[in-house]
């Protein structure tokens, strides 16, 4: 597997960056890919993950390495597939999602997009008793935002702020806040939503 890729990140799209090294560029899926957008022409490491079925390989990108254990713990679960685990950890509350399932807090899991009360039940009944034990560091509260907000503010939040990082003006990103709020979505949902908005304006 590749531990990870040092480069530049030369492109961003709604679900992917690519980053430059050595000549290549690697295509990368990550939960939230503006959050590399201060890292933009710079040297950065993602820690990545490859999935590999018959008919298609990707890889999968995080910031830390305690992003991408979780993702591979969220993997084992039956239900779960990379689509998920990555709308999970690209939230960028892997804290709170450690907390929710050491608590057994259905209602928390079922708020991000893809995971029902089953699904929810699911990622408990697997996974207590063991996250915390991979992933120390995030149990002791690495990247912990602020515990009162759902996911999908956060992701809404981001979301906004990446529209602003494209070069859209505060006027644009105003005018399809509110189409947004009326979603429950995940970043790069919520930013294909508001670029589809903004073509029909």
């Amino acid at each position: 597997m590749i531990e990870c890729i040092t480069g530049k990140v030369i492109h961003m799209e709604a679900d992917t960056i690519v980053v430059e090294t050595g000549g290549i560029g690697y295509l990368i899926h990550c939960g939230n890919p503006y959050r590399y957008t201060a890292e933009k022409e710079n040297i950065t490491t993602i820690y990545t993950y490859q999935h590999v079925r018959e008919d298609d390989i990707k890889l999968y990108g995080f910031s830390h390495r305690e992003e991408r254990r979780l993702f591979e713990k969220l993997l084992q679960v039956s239900g779960i597939g990379p689509k998920g685990a990555l709308a999970i950890v690209g939230s960028e509350q892997p804290k709170l999602v450690v907390q929710a399932i050491e608590e057994e807090n259905e209602k928390f899991l079922t708020k991000f997009p893809g995971v029902g009360k089953k699904t929810a039940g699911q990622i408990i009944l697997d996974l207590k008793g063991k996250v915390g034990e991979i992933v120390p560091t995030l149990a002791e509260g690495l990247f912990a935002p602020s515990e009162e907000a759902a996911p999908e503010e956060a992701a809404l939040s981001e979301a906004l702020e990446a529209l602003k990082a494209l070069g859209y003006t505060e006027r644009e990103v105003k005018k399809v806040t509110p189409v947004l709020r009326q979603e429950k979505r995940t970043t790069d949902e919520y930013i294909k939503l508001a670029l589809r908005e903004m073509l029909r304006s």
